[in-house]
């Protein structure tokens, strides 16, 4: 597989190319399943319904790898804390952890109650082209943690970051725990098919830098080291939005690629890695809106990245209005451009 060569710093005929959040809104064919089925949290736990999405944009703008249909608060949800999508504000928790009885009410059993995860990951691999890779993903610890505590998305983060400064040792124990039920939980998204495995740390800008490496940067190395240690051929990616300043105190550890957001220049990180690892990234969500603006950006990460290891991706999650011509402009111009 091109992804997984490339994910690996072996050569590769082209730059291999995928999107975050690639099965989504902005396909017309994801938008009829959506109204079909309605209930978002229901989506992800059809396997018949995550398997169809997953595959549309690999059918639709044949891009080298698919990536899991589902969502990083499935694993908190599983452990006790009740979810709903509410429409203009996004996933909300009926309850939260806030404190020392809140954390030992949490079902330590959640990696098993995620089955259904499991059973999408087994069908799509059944449909999905050999040459494809399939990614599977988790939250980072530190990022579903701010979810659990918060009850709901935010810019601030006042009520964790208030508990990470009076009650570090609570925010310890809940990135802990979370640490283990993620491992478990990407383990068994690897055992039932994944080609490689990915952590979203959505969060981690949000800290200082000392915070950062205590409570995000750790944890996932943590993961990392573990699953590498189970499944040494399996790729694992890290994805820490906004964390760029920290790359140069210490940015090490046993995973194999870097997603590098959008607003971090790529030449930064190349700068301080080398070829330690495989750069994955970074053109701007919005480029996507303009095809000339899509072919600039493409060109100048092309040209930066020439020679090195490197995947192509957006610096984060494709936009809900992106025309879908401009999302296959974009995957066709990362291979013709890249072409060796």
């Amino acid at each position: 597989m091109i992804f997984i060569d490339a994910c690996f710093g072996k050569e590769t005929p082209y730059t291999p190319v995928w999107m975050m959040r690639q099965a989504g809104r902005y396909l017309p064919e994801y938008r009829k399943v959506r109204e079909k089925v309605g209930d978002f949290i229901k989506m992800t736990k059809t396997p018949e319904v995550v398997a169809e999405v997953t595959l549309q944009p690999v059918e639709i703008l044949d891009v080298d790898a698919a990536i899991l249909f589902s969502d990083i608060l499935n694993l908190p949800m599983e452990m006790g804390l009740p979810l709903q999508f509410q429409k203009g504000v996004g996933p909300i928790f009926k309850k939260v952890v806030r404190d020392w009885e809140g954390l030992d009410r949490l079902d330590k059993t959640a990696p098993e109650r995620l089955e259904y995860v499991y059973r999408s990951i087994q069908l799509i691999r059944q449909k999905l082209p050999a040459e494809k890779a399939l990614i599977g993903f988790a939250g980072s610890p530190w990022t579903i943690a701010t979810y659990m505590v918060e009850g709901r998305g935010t810019k601030q983060f006042t009520t964790i970051k208030k508990l990470l400064f009076s009650q570090p040792e609570l925010i310890k124990k809940l990135v802990e725990l979370n640490g283990n039920l993620t491992y478990q939980y990407l383990k068994g998204q690897i055992k039932a098919g994944v080609d490689a495995v990915m952590i979203f740390d959505s969060w981690g800008g949000a800290l200082d830098p000392k915070s950062y490496f205590t409570f995000s940067f750790q944890p996932m190395t943590q993961i990392a080291k573990r699953l590498k240690i189970d499944f040494p051929n399996i790729p694992v990616i890290i994805f820490s939005k906004g964390a760029g300043l920290y790359y140069q105190l210490g940015f090490e550890g046993e995973f194999d690629v870097i997603g590098i957001d959008w607003n971090t220049p790529i030449q930064y990180p190349l700068s301080i890695f080398q070829d330690r690892y495989t750069l994955q990234g970074n053109l701007d969500p919005a480029r996507l809106y303009n095809q000339k603006a899509i072919e600039v950006g493409v060109k100048e990460i092309a040209t930066i990245m020439k020679g090195h290891r490197h995947i192509f991706n957006l610096g984060h999650g494709i936009f809900p209005d992106v025309p879908v011509e401009n999302a296959k402009l974009f995957v066709r111009l990362a291979k013709e451009l890249t072409r060796r």
